[in-house]
C-alpha cells in the first residue's frame, strides 16, 4: 500500500514505502501461526472502561494529530468524491448506504491507527510511516482476509438496500436528490423504506460489531489465525453485552456526527475512535 507524503521526505519515504511494500507480499506468502501462543483470556468491562478508552484515545490523537490529520484527510474527499459519483450516475439511493456502510469498512480502515496506538504504548517512534508497518506484520495476510470479509458484508449490505428500495419504491431511480428527499418521507413507501433500510442496517452493524470489535487489534498484536481473532471478537461481545453494545452505539452516533457537516468531522472523529478501539482491546484481552 502507498501512501505520500509532502515532498520534503521525498525519496527516504519512497524507500521505506518500498520496503514495506516488499515485506507485505513475504508476510502474504509465508503465512504460519504459532500454535504455541498463550490461552487469549476475555476480561469483563464496564461502562466507565468505555470512557477510559475514548480519553486515551484522544490523548493519542493529540500525541499524533499532525501525522493522524494529514492522513485522514482522505476519506471527507473520497466521500464527497463518491457522493458526486452516485448522484451523477443516478444512483442517488445508495449514497445512504454507502455512507453508513462505512462504519463496516472502519475496523479495517483503522488498522494503522491501531499499529501507531501500539507504537506510542511501547515507546517506539511515532510518525505516519512508521505506523505502515503494520503491513510487514507477520500476521498481514489475516488481517487481509479479515479486511475481504468485511467487503463481502459491505457489499452485501449494499445489494440489500437496493433490494429494499426497489420493494419499496419501485425500480425507477429518482431524478433529482430533491425529488427523492420529498419521496422518501412524504410517501409511505418512503417510510417503509426508512424502516426496513434501518431495520437492515442494524442486523449488519451488529454482525460487524461482533466479529471485529477486538479481532484487528487481536491480529496485529498475536500471531493467530482469523479464525481464533474472529471467535475471540465474538466471545468479548457475549461476555460484556451492555458495554459491547454501548460501544457500537458510541461508534455509530459519532460517525454520524462526523459525516454531518460534509464528512469534514471524520478528520478528527475516526482517528480518535481507532485509537480508542486500541485501547479497549487492551481492557478487553488479556
Amino acid at each position: 500500500m502507498r501512501i505520500k507524503h509532502p515532498a520534503e521526505w521525498g525519496a527516504v519515504q519512497i524507500a521505506a514505502t518500498s520496503h514495506v511494500l516488499l515485506s507485505a507480499g513475504q508476510a502474504l506468502i509465508h503465512t504460519d501461526v504459532d500454535s504455541s501462543l498463550a490461552p487469549i483470556n476475555v476480561q469483563r468491562i464496564s461502562y466507565a472502561d468505555l470512557g477510559d478508552a475514548l480519553r486515551e484515545g484522544w490523548d493519542d490523537f493529540l500525541a499524533l494529530r499532525d501525522d493522524v490529520v494529514f492522513l485522514c484527510l482522505i476519506y471527507p474527499l473520497a466521500g464527497v468524491a463518491l457522493a458526486y459519483l452516485l448522484s451523477s450516475s443516478g444512483l442517488l439511493p445508495l449514497i445512504f448506504p454507502v455512507f453508513s456502510g462505512f462504519a463496516l469498512l472502519g475496523p479495517f480502515a483503522a488498522v494503522w491507527l491501531y499499529e501507531m496506538s501500539r507504537r506510542r504504548e511501547r515507546g517506539e517512534t511515532l510518525a505516519w510511516a512508521e505506523s505502515m508497518r503494520v503491513f510487514t506484520s507477520p500476521n498481514v495476510a489475516a488481517i487481509f482476509k479479515l479486511g475481504l470479509l468485511l467487503a463481502v458484508v459491505f457489499a452485501l449490505w449494499l445489494a440489500t438496500a437496493m433490494q429494499i428500495y426497489a420493494h419499496t419504491m419501485g425500480p425507477n431511480m429518482p431524478t433529482s436528490a430533491a425529488g427523492f428527499v420529498a419521496a422518501l418521507f412524504q410517501t409511505t413507501g418512503g417510510w417503509r423504506l426508512i424502516g426496513f433500510g434501518v431495520g437492515a442496517g442494524l442486523i449488519f452493524a451488529l454482525a460487524v460489531l461482533s466479529i471485529s470489535v477486538v479481532s484487528f487489534p487481536l491480529l496485529l498484536d498475536r500471531r493467530v489465525t482469523v479464525s481464533t481473532a474472529i471467535a475471540t471478537s465474538v466471545r468479548a461481545m457475549w461476555t460484556n453485552p451492555g458495554p459491547m453494545l454501548a460501544w457500537g452505539f458510541i461508534v455509530a452516533v459519532s460517525l454520524a456526527l462526523a459525516m454531518a457537516p460534509v464528512l469534514v468531522g471524520l478528520i478528527v472523529v475516526f482517528p480518535v475512535l481507532g485509537h480508542a478501539t486500541w485501547r479497549l482491546y487492551r481492557k478487553v484481552v488479556a
